[in-house]
């Protein structure tokens, strides 16, 4: 079974969550893993996933104890992913570790297509959006979700103030306005990742 602390391996900074295991599946050891939004190519394609237990509050789950474990075998199942780890030869193995969350380096991510990007590169990113034909500031992408046609931005909304620095836009109740913005060529025709800047047409007003 593989170990449950990780200190013989240091942890990877750049750990990205792409699943959490659901449960075992059939009789030989092997996982089933429900995958997070765009997750699945690259779970399907690491050798290497590292996992860390649930904890009380998802604040806390960044700082818990991961460990790695070498990918045998993988592959679709419907809509989860299932693998075969190394050390692990029976079900009762494979139960111990449901609710694990499941990561991947980032370094081990395997190279984007032209045009494609993996969301946690989106995340971060500075906003611009269109306003009476000027590029002003909209925001920063606080989340990346999937409406099933395509990917959609979801922008924290911020203004620079007169010294010129960005703030936080809040409604009435003290809570950050949000814009959700199409991630899709028509509407932000610009991906500077280098630069961590994203330049839409997408109405500020909107």
């Amino acid at each position: 079974m593989p170990r449950s602390e990780p200190a013989f391996d240091p942890v990877p900074g750049d750990l990205v969550e792409l699943g959490r295991i659901t449960g075992a599946y059939g009789i030989r050891g092997w996982v089933k893993i429900q995958p997070h939004a765009a997750g699945s190519s690259t779970l399907l394609q690491a050798r290497e996933w590292w996992l860390r237990r649930p904890v009380a509050s998802a604040q806390a789950d960044d700082h818990a104890p991961a460990w790695p474990v070498k990918v045998l075998k993988s592959r679709t199942q419907g809509s989860t992913i299932v693998g075969g780890l190394q050390g692990m030869n029976d079900r009762t193995q494979a139960e111990q570790l449901r609710g694990c969350t499941v990561w991947v380096s980032r370094s081990a991510f395997p190279a984007a297509e032209d045009d494609e990007y993996y969301w946690v590169d989106l995340l971060g990113c500075t906003v611009f959006g269109d306003h009476d034909g000027q590029c002003v500031l909209l925001g920063v992408v606080d989340d990346v979700t999937d409406n099933g046609a395509h990917a959609v931005l979801r922008v924290a909304r911020q203004q620079l103030n007169e010294q010129g620095v960005a703030q936080p836009v809040l409604d009435a109740k003290g809570r950050n306005v949000e814009s959700l913005v199409p991630f899709v060529s028509a509407h932000v025709h610009t991906v500077d990742l280098a630069n961590r800047r994203l330049i839409s047409n997408w109405p500020v007003e909107f």
